[in-house]
């Protein structure tokens, strides 16, 4: 088989694409030569199917609604529609994956981290390889905040590495891949790898380690021998049936699949009472210390605060006390438009503080949050985008407006997580800043709380 075959043949193996995708992947590699031998190669089924009922076959779509009619015989997808169009009469290319041969490298080998495991993140790692005995259950890592997840799964990632297998890792937000991807490389020094999300211009490669957002596993079909699935109840994935079933469709039949989650929803919490999922449960951080528990602020009206910029305010004697703490100080608020109104108060209220603000559609967010990083931004405004999957050194968190009800206890406890991660800073200030408790307030610090009584109940922290 010539060189430049055997290369397009990977760049389609365990994936799932329309003719157009296909086509693009293989310019990108100037193989365009091979697309006729290609497709004759691969297994393909129609990208929507209409009996006995519509459904999208790349999303799993059913509802009538998420189609929309082109012509009188053509629908397309409108729940997919993110990913490129998917038109009725088209079709979907794939290739099951060949045998692979085994790395010439030991897991010990393969594994180029240098760092130790805590008794507790052993136990857990020990766990995980061990349910790799158990394919049919996918198991979770419930994990506070700063328990050193991602550490956890370097040795079952080693494991089936070793054995010649694909691993993927992923997450519903862009943020923490980025933020996860680096750390991958130095762990796996030896291992190729890629990272993969919407509006990337890296191309994909068939490469034994993949760090992905979930939505790209749209385009995945039995591809992978252990799939990690990070912060499994954030959103988008949480509640979008389109995505579990893409998680569920990119893991092989005997592969293994993971979930990695710091606050557990209600659907993963009743298959865990079922016994559908195994578990494992780490209530304290590595590094010994409590969880930073919040303390309560009463601010008034503290929207009317920040549209008249009211500099004699609660809020404004607040982020005046905050902003003289050494350190990262994170600043969360409920939306964009607050988030921008804040940032523009505090550009005169605090002249000294070296600001930033950063959102969802902000397209320079990753050079802000390094700018926190590199130490040239003291101060920054956020929205819910940095909840989770960020780690500053030395970080304090305020939350203006925790009563709010797009602050879920999921969310309060996600962004108080940022607090104390670090072993040569365990500690820090966390203030819930708020017009009236909530029932997510309070329910956010009853789960902090347990979760240190629990570590303390077996001499987890000090």
């Amino acid at each position: 088989m010539i060189p430049t075959f055997e290369k397009a043949l990977s760049l389609l193996e365990g994936r799932l694409l329309t003719y157009h995708e296909v086509v693009h992947t293989l310019k990108e590699y100037q193989l365009n030569q091979h697309l006729s031998e290609l497709l004759e190669r691969a297994d393909k089924q129609p990208a929507i199917l209409t009996k006995p009922t519509m459904c999208c076959q790349r999303c799993n779509n059913q509802v009538l609604d998420r189609f929309e009619q082109l012509t009188a015989d053509k629908h397309y997808c409108l729940n997919c529609l993110n990913m490129g169009r998917i038109l009725q009469g088209e079709y979907l290319y794939s290739l099951r994956e060949r045998i692979s041969n085994a790395p010439q490298k030991s897991a010990s080998e393969l594994l180029t981290w240098q760092g130790q495991l805590s008794a507790e993140q052993a136990r857990a790692a020990n766990d995980l390889i061990n349910s790799l005995a158990d394919p049919q259950h996918p198991h979770s890592i419930i994990a506070v905040t700063g328990a050193g997840k991602t550490e956890m799964i370097f040795p079952v990632i080693a494991k089936v590495l070793a054995a010649g297998g694909r691993v993927a890792i992923a997450s519903p937000r862009i943020d923490v891949c980025r933020e996860l991807y680096p750390r991958l490389q130095t762990a796996f020094a030896y291992t190729d790898s890629c990272l993969l999300y919407g509006g990337t211009d890296t191309p994909y490669v068939s490469v034994p380690l993949i760090v992905s957002t979930t939505h790209q596993l749209l385009r995945f079909a039995e591809a992978f021998d252990l799939l990690i699935v990070d912060e499994v109840d954030a959103f988008p994935y949480a509640g979008d049936e389109s995505l579990h079933f893409a998680v569920k469709r990119a893991v092989k039949a005997e592969g293994k699949l993971v979930y990695l989650t710091a606050t557990p929803d209600k659907t993963l919490e009743k298959a865990m009472r079922k016994k559908e999922i195994t578990s494992t449960t780490l209530p304290a951080r590595y590094h010994g210390f409590p969880l930073p528990e919040p303390v309560y602020y009463w601010l008034g009206d503290w929207r009317k605060a920040i549209r008249k910029q009211q500099n004699n305010s609660k809020l404004a004697r607040l982020l005046k006390e905050f902003s003289q703490i050494q350190g990262v100080k994170l600043i969360f608020m409920p939306n964009i438009y607050l988030a921008e109104c804040l940032f523009a108060w505090l550009q005169t209220l605090l002249p000294q503080q070296s600001l930033a603000c950063v959102h969802s559609k902000d397209p320079d967010r990753k050079i802000k949050v390094q700018a926190v990083r590199e130490g040239t931004v003291e101060l920054l405004i956020s929205t819910t985008i940095l909840e989770r999957g960020v780690t500053f050194t030395n970080c304090h968190v305020c939350i203006v407006g925790a009563e709010s009800k797009l602050f879920s206890r999921a969310a309060l406890v996600q962004m108080s997580g940022r607090v104390g991660r670090k072993q040569d800073f365990p500690t820090g200030t966390l203030i819930y800043a708020h017009e009236g408790v909530s029932l997510a307030m309070a329910s956010a610090r009853k789960q902090i709380k347990l979760m240190n009584q629990q570590a303390r109940a077996r001499g987890l922290i000090k």
